[in-house]
């Protein structure tokens, strides 16, 4: 039987998954998983691409040893990051996003085109992060001198299987140099922050097959994971999603991108779907508990660590999404540093930790319902999160929202879908 091969690669943790179609949906079966993570080598955060691309060969040839019928694949990752390239080699380091190296050239970008501006053009919310600050570095560093393209992660390790670059639209769109009403790079904001034009390629859409690996065709899905995880979410109606992972991913389908000021100030960001516009935001998600836990309690399993969480009666909270939580060199420090009064047990850090999480959905929530002039009944979330009982539970009660959790990997159905239905066709 025809099936289908989805590589999801998280900022933790990555996954093989093959799939294939059934008369009750896609039947699912993960046969590889392999670690991920950011080192830090001479004071910056990257990524180790080499090891990437070692696994994503080695967990390909552990499906074949599965399969001999495999159609195609594809690969989906984090957004804005990317790898430089120099003909055929890369430039390495690949860096990650959380790297601080950003920080001096904002205010840069900021003189030569505001943010205003940038918003306007692109509807893209304010990351310090964004693949706009990121490229403007690298040309700051002469690192663009000898660029003569420029990937995106899961672009650049379908490259390395098949030999062909690409640019694909829905990743592309997470790093705030595309028009929000042509869907094509700006060439206003290229030529503004003095980039170089041939890095820029026209977009392909998800359902594109750009090569071969092995006789398997390799396919582009939507290779922003959120993208793909969107496209696996079983939704009766269009209603907000959360895909919860490292990140929390909070958002909604609409027609066409919101790029009006209520939305710039409240930073919400336009990103591309497949037919349709994703209005959504960033909240700090996993990252701030899954820190916690490897600092403060190892050797916890998480049903314990949820067991004191609800036992805690702690009642402060922290802004889930303060600059201070985003790289802190320790989040347990990160927490006291933002709390009034210390907590007093593991428990309590985890409870605390949960509620701020869960405002930050109510208040997404609201800003979210004030900007589309819409009102919402439920709350699908989606990821590893939503294995989470405590925190749904805290979110249906912050939010007022009927929460449906479901834990599936959603991004790889998503992206098998893509693989699916261009199979039919």
């Amino acid at each position: 039987m025809t099936q289908f091969l989805a590589i999801d690669i998280g900022a933790s943790s990555g996954r093989h998954i093959l799939g294939r179609l059934t008369d009750h949906g896609i039947e699912t079966e993960e046969v590889y998983r392999f670690p991920n993570g950011v080192k830090e080598v001479d004071g910056h955060l990257i990524w180790d691409i080499e090891a990437l691309e070692m696994h994503v060969r080695r967990g390909i040839e552990e499906a074949m040893t599965k399969s001999s019928e495999i159609e195609s694949l594809s690969i989906d990752t984090w957004g804005v990051d990317y790898v430089l390239l120099k003909g055929d080699e890369p430039i390495l380091p690949c860096y990650a996003y959380r790297d601080g190296r950003t920080k001096d050239v904002i205010p840069e970008v900021h003189e030569r085109m505001p943010f205003s501006e940038l918003y306007r053009r692109t509807g893209i919310q304010f990351q310090p992060f964004n693949t706009v600050y990121q490229l403007y570095a690298d040309s700051k560093a002469g690192r663009l001198q000898e660029a003569t393209d420029f990937e995106m992660i899961p672009e650049y390790l379908m490259y390395r299987l098949c030999g062909v670059k690409s640019h694909e639209y829905t990743n592309a769109t997470t790093g705030g140099m595309i028009g929000a009403k042509t869907g094509e790079y700006s060439r206003e904001i290229i030529e503004t922050l003095g980039l170089p034009g041939q890095l820029f390629r026209p977009l392909q859409q998800p359902g594109t097959v750009i090569g071969e690996y092995k006789g398997i065709k390799v396919m582009l899905c939507a290779t922003h994971d959120t993208g793909s995880a969107v496209e696996g979410i079983p939704m009766d109606e269009n209603n907000p999603y959360i895909s919860s992972g490292t990140w929390s991913l909070l958002g909604v389908k609409t027609e066409k991108p919101l790029t009006d000021e209520a939305s710039q100030a409240a930073n919400w960001s336009n990103e591309g779907g497949i037919h349709y516009n994703r209005y959504q935001k960033n909240i700090m998600g996993m990252w701030l508990v899954n820190n916690l836990r490897s600092e403060l309690c190892p050797e916890k399993s998480w049903g314990d660590i949820l067991d004191e969480a609800r036992a805690s009666t702690f009642d402060e909270t922290v802004d889930a999404n303060a600059e201070g939580f985003l790289a802190p060199k320790s989040m347990h420090e990160a927490f006291l540093k933002a709390l009034s009064k210390k907590p007093e047990s593991i428990g309590d850090y985890f409870r605390c930790a949960y509620r701020s999480l869960a405002i930050s959905y109510r208040d997404a929530i609201q800003e979210l319902e004030h900007n589309t002039g819409r009102t919402y009944s439920k709350l699908y979330i989606v990821g590893g999160g939503a294995k989470n009982g405590f925190l749904n539970e805290l979110t249906q009660a912050a939010t007022g929202k009927e929460v449906i959790a479901l834990p599936i990997e959603a991004t790889a159905l998503g992206n098998l879908s893509v693989q699916a239905k261009k199979s039919v066709k």
